[in-house]
């Protein structure tokens, strides 16, 4: 108690917080309490719960190794606590996720959609979704590093340069990848979930998540990349139909429209959701 009651007492928003209630109207973080164990880290959670009262537990929140890292993502993001507490190791990689997720917040100017498919029709629907949006600069994720040579073969194989990048290619040959996309040798650039921080490339109008992200800081991740210095993008899931509901569900976590479509004779055409429900 040594050093919470003077951390709590100095929290200047922390009665404001209690009084408004809703998290929405809370000022972000105050405090961050390291604590050198897991352990030790959820002991002073507690004791910090106590003083606060049951009311009041969501203003704080323990981030330790060892708990589901997407799930302390979103808590934060949906309790907005006042004061948190937590490991070096897992408080470091959350404040990388946080930082990268500001600088990747959706713009407005990103039109976002989904459509279902079969999965072994998913890249003949990229292929004509690329033609009917008129595509130039393309980025297509997938989850795992394996199929990414086997779609780039399949667009080839259909007239489309494509050409991949992953994390298992030495650093000069991914340099040189993203050198020749950049130079527009090639129209679409198939990837893995870990190249979506790192990519930079704002003459992207096109992201194509042919695999669903594992989560919405994922897909705000992939979605970054394009719309960049106030360019126009569009960001497009192809699902199966037993996936729809994780885009009906990530589109209330983000706050954002994400309309179904389908692509046919060269263009796209958006439902509303009831006609797909």
């Amino acid at each position: 108690l040594a050093y919470l009651l003077p951390i709590l007492s100095e929290i200047g928003p922390l009665k404001r917080a209690r009084e408004q209630g809703n998290s929405e109207k809370r000022s972000g973080i105050e405090a961050v309490v390291v604590a050198p164990s897991r352990e030790l880290g959820m002991q002073i959670v507690r004791e910090v719960e106590k003083i606060l009262g049951p009311d009041d537990k969501r203003l704080v929140q323990q981030l330790v190794g060892g708990a589901n890292r997407s799930r302390q993502e979103e808590a934060l993001k949906k309790n907005k606590p006042i004061i948190v507490v937590g490991t070096p190791g897992r408080i470091s990689e959350i404040s990388a996720a946080v930082n990268q997720a500001a600088v990747d917040s959706l713009p407005p100017s990103l039109e976002h959609y989904y459509c279902t498919t079969k999965a072994h029709h998913k890249v003949d629907t990229l292929r004509r979704c690329i033609h009917a949006l008129e595509a130039e600069t393309v980025i297509a994720f997938m989850n795992n590093t394996k199929p990414l040579k086997d779609v780039v073969f399949k667009l080839e194989a259909r007239g489309m340069k494509a050409i991949e990048l992953h994390g298992d290619l030495g650093k000069l040959a991914r340099s040189t990848v993203l050198k020749k996309f950049k130079a527009g040798e090639f129209r679409v650039l198939v990837t893995n979930e870990l190249s979506a921080r790192g990519l930079d490339i704002p003459e992207c109008d096109l992201v194509i998540n042919l695999d669903l992200p594992t989560d919405s800081t994922h897909y705000a991740h992939r979605a970054g990349r394009t719309g960049r210095l106030g360019r126009k993008g569009t960001v497009v899931s192809i699902c199966e139909e037993s996936e729809a509901f994780i885009m009906r569900k990530m589109r209330k976590q983000l706050g954002v429209a994400i309309k179904p479509c389908e692509f046919t004779e060269g263009q796209i055409t958006v439902h509303k959701e009831e006609d797909v429900e």
